[in-house]
Parts: C-alpha cells; sequence; structure tokens
C-alpha cells in the first residue's frame, strides 16, 4: 500500500481481492492505495460533490419529463379509418374502467409509482440531504429495492415489441410522449449509475 508522511489513519478496511486488512490513510487527488500483497487498487480519492451533482442533474431532469411521459399521448393508432390516441395514465384509467383492475394497478404501480419513488429517492440522497446519515442509508437501501421492481424500462421494451408485431395490421405513429418517455428512462438510468453510495457517510 503507498503511504505517505504525516497522514492520519483514516480506517480499516479488508482487501476485496484477497482479504489482507489495511489501514487506509486520506489520499491526494494523484494518490490510489494498494493491496500489499495482491496489488489490488485498494482505495482512490473520490470526488463526492461532483457524483452527486451529476446524479442530482439526472434525477431533476428525469422527475420534469416524468408528467410529460405519462400525461401526454404516447401512440396513436389507426385501424379502419378509426384514429385513437392514449397516454399512459389514460390507458390505465381505461383499463379501470373495463374492469381489468389487475392489470392497471400492476402497471400503476410497477411503471409509475416505483419509478417515481426511485428518482425522489435519488433527488434527496444527491442534492435536498434533508435527512440524517442513518435515514439516508435506509433510504439508499429501499431505492435499491424499488430498483428491483422499477419497469419503465421495461414497459418501453414491451412497447416496442408490441408496435413491431401490429406493425401489418394496424397504422401507429408516435405520440409526443415516446421522447420523453424514453429521455425519462435514461435520465433515471444515469442518475443511478452515478450515485456514490459512500457520499452518504462521507459527506459532512
Amino acid at each position: 500500500m503507498n503511504t505517505f508522511e504525516n497522514k492520519v489513519v483514516k480506517s480499516n478496511k479488508a482487501c476485496h481481492c484477497c482479504g489482507l486488512i489495511h489501514q487506509m490513510h486520506t489520499l491526494r487527488s494523484n494518490q490510489r492505495s494498494l493491496c500489499t500483497r495482491c496489488q489490488s487498487v485498494m482505495d482512490i480519492p473520490r470526488n463526492h460533490e461532483r457524483s452527486q451533482g451529476r446524479t442530482a442533474a439526472a434525477a431533476i431532469a428525469a422527475v420534469l419529463l416524468f408528467p410529460a411521459a405519462i400525461l401526454l399521448p404516447i401512440l396513436e393508432v389507426e385501424q379502419l379509418g378509426h384514429h385513437h390516441q392514449s397516454s399512459i395514465l389514460g390507458g390505465i384509467i381505461e383499463l379501470f374502467r373495463n374492469g381489468n383492475y389487475f392489470v392497471a394497478v400492476v402497471i400503476l404501480v410497477f411503471s409509475i409509482l416505483l419509478p417515481l419513488a426511485k428518482i425522489l429517492a435519488l433527488i434527496e440522497l444527491s442534492w435536498l440531504c434533508t435527512l440524517q446519515q442513518r435515514h439516508r442509508a435506509w433510504t439508499y437501501r429501499l431505492m435499491e429495492q424499488i430498483g428491483k421492481w422499477s419497469m419503465m424500462d421495461v414497459m418501453l421494451l414491451a412497447l416496442l415489441v408490441m408496435l413491431i408485431k401490429l406493425s401489418g395490421l394496424v397504422q401507429f405513429h408516435f405520440g409526443p410522449a415516446v421522447v420523453a418517455f424514453v429521455l425519462c428512462v435514461t435520465m433515471s438510468m444515469i442518475a443511478a449509475i452515478c450515485f456514490d453510495p459512500h457520499a452518504i457517510w462521507e459527506s459532512p
């Protein structure tokens, strides 16, 4: 492990490769710690403010795009001279009206409520920071669980598959919600990738 004079021990940390325990020190921007046994990289300086800024920017962009993604018409279908426009939320309401409660609830929860909760959790963790560290850690664990059931990207894939199968039967046109929907999914994925969970404990 690289060592430098006049450094204060930060903590003990096990190498993720061989398990050897090391005393970790605060590193400068151009330094990194290596395991003395296997030479694996143990620790590199992290710019938490930069990662949190990127996460916050992507999450805020996603939450701003979210209303347009679910409220604007996402698809216009033409069949035998009949035109029909529908938004995601409008389709869910239509399912409730037709008595398809189970399908409507599944789409509502997994394609709207859980993705929105995940985006809002990322905004809290990266920008608002109103919660204490212990509660923020709990929020992060909850967000990880929510992310496993968030299906906006799955819904987008299902929509594309449906359009391919119907292409020979009906004529369809994309609505303005498609662009917002794709961008919202992309921004939420970028926000989740950029977030550094170490910032929860190492930020002041």
